[in-house]
C-alpha cells in the first residue's frame, strides 16, 4: 500500500495559508486550559525553540503539530488530526516522522477512562513510556486549575534529572507565552 507523504509547513504568521484550519481544530481538539490565546502566537512564531507546523497530505491540510526544541529533547506540545480522518493512522505517521533519531517527551491525561487510557496505547504503540513523576502542570488561561499529567518519553524513560530539567523548560520558557505572570508550576514532586 502506498503512503502519500506527509508534509510539515511551519507557520510563521496567523495570516498562513491553512491557519484558520489549524486554529479552529485546535480550539476543537484542546480544553481551554490547556490552549493559548490566539495573540501569544504572534510573539511565539519569532522564537527559535517553537514551531507550529501545518500537516499536509498531498498538499491538504490534515492537522496540526506544535513542538518545541530544547537542550537535549523535543515537546510535543500539540498534535491533531482533523477529525473526519482520524483512524487512518495520520498522527501515528506524523509522530514516527518526527521522532526519528529524537529525545523527545509529551505529556498525557492520567489513563482513568476509556479515551485517556487508549491514548496512553497509541503513543506506548510508537514507543514512548510513561515516567513514574509525579507531574503537575498549570492551566495557560484563568482560572488557573493545575492539573496533573503523564510524562511520556521516546525512546527510553527520563532520568530524574532530565525531568526536571523538563519541568524548568516548560516553567521558564513556555508558559512565558501564558496569561501567567510568575508561574510556580510546573514541577516534578
Amino acid at each position: 500500500m502506498h503512503h502519500s507523504e506527509l508534509q510539515f509547513i511551519p507557520f510563521r504568521s496567523r495570516q498562513d495559508r491553512s491557519w484558520s484550519e489549524a486554529w479552529a481544530l485546535y480550539e476543537a481538539s484542546f480544553p481551554a486550559c490547556e490552549r493559548w490565546d490566539a495573540s501569544s502566537y504572534d510573539r511565539a512564531f519569532a522564537d527559535p525553540a517553537f514551531e507550529a507546523d501545518a500537516i499536509l497530505l498531498d498538499g491538504a491540510f490534515v492537522g496540526l503539530f506544535f513542538h518545541w526544541t530544547s537542550d537535549g529533547f523535543h515537546y510535543v506540545e500539540h498534535l491533531a488530526v482533523s477529525p473526519h480522518l482520524r483512524g487512518q493512522h495520520l498522527g501515528s505517521r506524523a509522530l514516527e516522522a518526527f521522532c526519528r533519531d529524537r529525545r523527545v517527551i509529551l505529556e498525557i491525561d492520567p489513563p482513568e477512562d476509556t479515551v485517556s487510557i487508549r491514548r496512553l496505547h497509541f503513543y506506548e504503540r510508537l514507543g514512548f513510556v510513561a515516567n513514574p513523576y509525579n507531574y503537575v502542570h498549570p492551566s495557560y488561561r484563568s482560572p488557573f486549575h493545575p492539573h496533573r499529567l503523564v510524562l511520556m518519553s521516546r525512546p527510553e524513560p527520563l532520568t530524574d534529572q532530565e525531568a526536571r530539567r523538563f519541568a524548568d523548560f516548560i516553567r521558564g520558557h513556555v508558559l512565558s507565552y501564558s496569561d501567567h505572570e510568575n508561574p510556580a508550576l510546573p514541577r516534578i514532586d
